[in-house]
């Protein structure tokens, strides 16, 4: 309509010139004709402008991409190709690499799974985020007996977020997103404030609780506010092989093989919301809860892997979670099938015609883990940093803090680039909201990436990445530049330093504080600084002045 509008202007304005110029017409031959002109030169004019304006603003609306967060459970830095994998095949999150941008030094929130999420979701590290540490929140009763949970879903979930918090999906539902969490939630009970549909999400299907997660093959899962009720029998974690039976024998682990494969769920969760929304932006949390164990995958993939590698020790269950006949080719086929769900994602956008107008991001919650009959030094997981029990998962060194994101926008995010812009999990609301246009809300720790995607040489940098965490004796960090340093044992009250050149030293192997009382007075005072004392009384550390 504007555009006819606009015609109309042009062609009545060029038609009204040539007629009276021809005829040697003047412009101030009459008052009746300059008012006239008036009207037709600056009346119309900003009554045009104002309706292109609108349409500027609709069109910009039009423009907002959608959004795909696609987050795997414990994947180690080095478990994708595109990172140096060799053992593990991951095409499809390798294309997105190579037709997108790779970043190599992005850090997860957390070593764990709930406060990785929390600084996800609110932009706050660890040392103001309100969930600092997992809290299976035990007070309320038997919180890890699954036959409880499944009758009483008060006993389910963790500790919640506060109602009204800004989370990326609120944040991004105030400027017309269409939001959703598909997988693995742990940031509030089923019936607690802290649950997706209170907070920002218009859809969520999956888990609620991680500890759930802890089966692949769970007797239940939530959509929105009800119970999905599954066909799968009641099999808890730890349930061992049956006494007597052969650990050879592929019959003995069938029990931990049931009917209906919570990630295929979830896969077809997320495709029917994009579906469902194709007409108008969206913005898809897809939290998978692969590959955390347990070592659960489907057949296709486990037969393809022991082809591959040939004759394994089983997992007789030793270490939690379920025995494995095949621990490390389940383990690969887990992370195969993730690749996989992704290259599905991608077809189906490319079939509803969308994904021209999509951006992708893929990341991890946090470094590789050690436990479930998972072989992280077998994968080289956590390469090039150390992947053993003490240095990635529950650890604030590089292993278990670094992780691999790839971004994948086509138009906008040049192809095949690799970027050392030092960045984090509270990177990823503000660039988000900058992406979509919602307001950035001010006490936000992180900084916009955007001008990373785009290539432009705007980007801002962060003078350093502050992360804390109450668990494992208690841990702090501070990446400074090249420096990198840690205090761990808080709870045995050391407040000692210890102080590595990632430039020189990634796997933070030689200790270098007593050579740089200069840099480690700096970061002493950092880590003053960006504590605040915790909410929750789990997440106290008095030895900070908690």
């Amino acid at each position: 309509m504007l555009y006819c509008a606009g015609l109309f202007y042009g062609t009545f304005v060029s038609g009204f010139i040539n007629e009276k110029y021809s005829s040697g017409y003047k412009f101030n031959q009459s008052p009746m004709n300059s008012r006239f002109v008036t009207l037709i030169f600056i009346v119309f004019p900003v009554l045009l402008f104002f309706g292109c304006k609108q349409s500027n603003q609709d069109k910009s609306l039009n423009e907002q991409p959608n959004i795909i967060y696609i987050l795997a459970d414990d994947l180690g830095y080095n478990e994708l190709g595109c990172y140096g994998q060799e053992k593990i095949e991951t095409p499809n999150i390798d294309a997105l690499a190579a037709d997108g941008l790779k970043f190599t030094q992005h850090y997860s929130g957390s070593p764990v799974c709930a406060p990785s999420r929390c600084v996800l979701m609110t932009g706050k590290h660890t040392g103001n985020a309100y969930i600092r540490g997992n809290d299976e929140w035990s007070e309320r009763g038997d919180t890890w007996s699954f036959a409880r949970m499944a009758e009483d879903p008060n006993l389910e979930g963790q500790r919640p977020i506060p109602d009204g918090t800004n989370t990326i999906g609120r944040l991004l539902k105030s400027v017309g997103y269409k939001t959703a969490v598909v997988g693995k939630w742990g940031l509030g009970g089923p019936l607690t404030e802290g649950i997706p549909n209170k907070q920002g999400f218009d859809f969520f299907y999956g888990y609620n609780c991680q500890r759930q997660a802890h089966t692949l093959y769970p007797v239940h899962l939530w959509r929105n506010m009800e119970k999905h009720m599954l066909d799968n029998e009641m099999v808890a974690p730890g349930t061992p092989l049956t006494e007597g039976a052969d650990p050879d024998d592929p019959a003995s682990y069938a029990k931990y093989q049931l009917n209906e494969y919570t990630p295929e769920l979830m896969l077809n969760e997320a495709e029917e919301f994009m579906k469902a929304n194709k007409e108008n932006p969206f913005f898809l949390y897809f939290a998978s809860p692969i590959p955390h164990v347990p070592l659960q995958a489907p057949k296709r993939w486990v037969d393809y892997y022991m082809k591959k590698f040939g004759e394994e020790e089983p997992y007789l269950g030793q270490k939690g979670y379920f025995p494995n006949q095949r621990p490390r080719s389940t383990y690969a086929a887990m992370v195969s099938y993730l690749d996989e769900s992704v290259g599905q994602l991608v077809s189906n956008l490319k079939a509803l015609g969308i994904y021209e107008n999509t951006l992708i991001i893929f990341s991890s919650d946090n470094g590789p883990t050690y436990n479930g009959g998972s072989d992280s030094a077998f994968f080289d997981s956590a390469a090039p940093f150390k992947s053993e029990y003490g240095y990635a998962k529950g650890f604030v060194y590089e292993g278990g803090i670094r992780v691999p994101m790839v971004a994948h926008w086509p138009g906008k995010i040049q192809s095949g680039r690799a970027s050392a812009h030092v960045s984090a999990f509270w990177d990823v609301l503000p660039t988000l909201c900058e992406i979509s246009g919602a307001d950035i809300p001010e006490d936000v720790d992180g900084i916009s990436f955007l001008p990373t995607l785009l290539g432009e040489p705007s980007q801002k940098v962060h003078e350093f990445l502050y992360w804390e965490f109450p668990s494992y004796q208690g841990q702090q960090a501070v990446r400074m530049g090249n420096w990198k340093a840690i205090r761990k044992n808080i709870f045995k009250d050391n407040l000692q330093l210890e102080l590595y050149n990632l430039e020189t030293d990634p796997i933070e192997e030689n200790d270098v504080a007593a050579d740089h009382p200069e840099i480690v007075s700096k970061i002493e005072a950092i880590l003053v600084q960006e504590h605040s004392p915790a909410e929750i009384g789990k997440f106290k550390m008095s030895q900070l002045g908690d």
